[in-house]
């Protein structure tokens, strides 16, 4: 996801480091303590793998910058997917279960992308299908434009845009009240008052969802969901440099473009502009979602995506 819980008003990417060190559980299902370690350049990475080893693996790519992969496992519709296929979910560098980042060490989009790739080859794909929801969209879009032959099916989701400061946020025009109530939270936030940001993050968790019995659903699945600042920074930074923008028109393997219809952290407009970039490319609006349309709508989520990565 691309963050922003103290304050709503923030540029993108702006994250409260207190409201998420305070809190060990907030956003997503809890998911069983197994898992491996890889071990790859200069990083060890821990992954899951679900699902049977036949035919080419799906790689999740989380949201953030700096959380780890556990929100993803709030939604059903990974189980059913991986009946199919090996479905792998990581902690990216320096997240929840992967080693904390030692000092000095790098965290840019070339790690990432590098890391990523590194995966890859530990599970003996030469190809893979990838998806990547929010910030994770942006990371698979800069993956598929350094290694487009290693791309079988490419799937973004309620997507950061290719320019990383590009990216249409609405909070603040569809809730300036609530934007003001962030204003002082986030002063809160500086002054300690961890009891004020956690009410200031449940309710920036709520206006992500259109449904307000599946952000209820949501939020009671909370366990275990870590966030790290360090790695937030460092990859703002980093993001700020980059345009993928002239990259997309030379994507040449299926691509499919995902938003929610209700999607307020990242506007429906920024998919839209994605796969209009993107030549041959398809669109789908989830009609009853916000900015997690997996969770919100599993059922025609899983329909979409089976009959996407399906196709040659």
């Amino acid at each position: 996801m691309i963050w922003r819980p103290a304050s709503l008003a923030r540029p993108v990417g702006w994250t409260a480091a207190a409201a998420w060190s305070c809190l060990a559980a907030i956003a997503a299902a809890a998911v069983p303590e197994s898992g491996q370690m890889f071990h790859g350049k200069n990083v060890t990475l821990y992954y899951e793998v679900r699902g049977s080893t036949a035919g080419t693996p799906l790689f999740v790519v989380n949201g953030g910058p700096g959380f780890d992969h556990t929100y993803v496992h709030c939604s059903a519709a990974w189980d059913v997917l991986a009946r199919r296929r090996r479905v792998l979910f990581y902690d990216q560098r320096g997240n929840g279960r992967s080693p904390a980042l030692k000092p000095g060490q790098s965290c840019t989009l070339a790690d990432q992308i590098d890391d990523l790739d590194g995966l890859r080859a530990h599970l003996g794909s030469n190809r893979i299908d990838l998806i990547g929801h929010s910030w994770g969209g942006y990371l698979v879009m800069a993956y598929a434009a350094r290694h487009p032959d290693r791309i079988a099916h490419l799937i973004i989701c309620d997507s950061a845009a290719p320019k990383w400061q590009e990216t249409v946020f609405l909070f603040k025009d569809i809730y300036p009240e609530a934007t003001e109530r962030q204003q002082a939270v986030a002063f809160a936030e500086e002054l300690g008052d961890t009891a004020a940001v956690k009410v200031d993050l449940r309710e920036y968790m709520g206006l992500l969802f259109y449904s307000p019995e599946k952000r209820d659903q949501f939020l009671a699945k909370a366990s275990s969901y870590k966030y790290t600042r360090s790695v937030n920074a460092a990859l703002n930074t980093d993001l700020a440099r980059y345009d993928l923008n002239p990259e997309l028109p030379k994507f040449r393997f299926p691509t499919l473009v995902l938003t929610g219809r209700f999607d307020i952290n990242v506007a429906p407009s920024v998919a839209w502009k994605i796969h209009k970039a993107i030549p041959n490319s398809e669109f789908t609006v989830f009609e009853k979602s916000g900015h997690i349309p997996y969770f919100e709508e599993p059922d025609a989520f899983v329909e979409r995506v089976e009959a996407f990565l399906g196709r040659p």
